[in-house]
């Protein structure tokens, strides 16, 4: 079996071929895409369509949403969707026909979806799936579904606790932060979570749904209700003191300051 994979996050599509292979060492990843523009660079050549059985896509890349792909490209191909998302995805892949993987995904979870890609194989021919995709899913009703997720408030993300998938209250985060290319979520009863969105799409999240949270710098997005306070730092930087003891400085740049002051007073 030949698949694509498209996920902005290379540890997790890392991740995700592994656990492939090891449910079936015959499987081979054609590509991996990271980005829409790429996406549909690819996707638009016949002779590379024609290597793929299977495609694995995330939704949210860093470019914009994966759905833009399939809108502007014909793409006869099933496809399983991954997604850290909660009912916004689940409504839309009821909608669309298509199956999905909820990130952070596990071995079984990867195991059932590929059953159901085998099922629907055996059972329709290749010529007839691929009308039968052609026509749906709809995906401009997707990306209106995403427009409409926007307006509705999310409250929580979903991480792996061992052996569970877990919703975690945005509200009770500390601060989220990059470690070794990872991304977590801090508690403020100082838990530590991997999360499977990237700081980028964690601060369009909190924004949206305004929850009180400040980029402090590459590595760090923060929850006001953790700053006790600040103090000069070196440099005309600011020094972020936690509410709790936390071994990492977290610092504000000089040319932040302003902004960062403003923001703290007003929160």
């Amino acid at each position: 079996m030949r698949i694509l994979i498209i996920e902005d996050e290379t540890p997790i599509a890392e991740d995700l071929e592994a656990t492939l292979k090891s449910i079936n060492s015959q499987i081979e990843i054609v590509e991996f895409i990271s980005s829409v523009v790429k996406g549909i660079a690819y996707l638009s050549k016949q002779e590379n369509q024609q290597k793929i059985d299977l495609i694995f896509s995330d939704i949210q890349l860093n470019d914009g949403v994966s759905f833009e792909i399939f809108k502007q490209v014909s793409v006869p191909i099933p496809i399983i969707f991954c997604t850290a998302y909660d009912e916004y995805a689940l409504k839309a892949f009821e909608a669309n026909g298509i199956d999905y993987i909820l990130k952070p995904f596990g071995k079984k979870i990867i195991e059932k979806a590929l059953q159901k890609y085998q099922i629907l194989k055996r059972t329709f021919s290749k010529d007839i799936n691929k009308e039968a995709i052609k026509e749906n899913p709809n995906f401009t009703q997707l990306l209106e579904l995403l427009e409409q997720k926007k307006t509705k408030r999310t409250e929580s993300l979903l991480v792996r606790a061992g052996d569970k998938i877990i919703p975690l209250s945005i509200s009770t985060v500390a601060f989220f932060f990059v470690e070794d290319r990872y991304t977590f979520a801090f508690t403020l009863d100082q838990k530590k979570h991997i999360v499977s969105q990237n700081l980028e799409q964690l601060e369009e999240i909190c924004i949206s749904n305004q929850f009180s949270f400040y980029r402090a710098n590459r590595q760090f997005l923060v929850n006001r209700k953790a700053i006790k306070d600040v103090s000069q730092y070196f440099n005309r930087k600011l020094l972020i003191n936690f509410a709790f003891s936390f071994p990492e400085r977290v610092t504000i740049n000089k040319t932040k300051v302003t902004d960062f002051l403003h923001w703290l007073e007003n929160h």
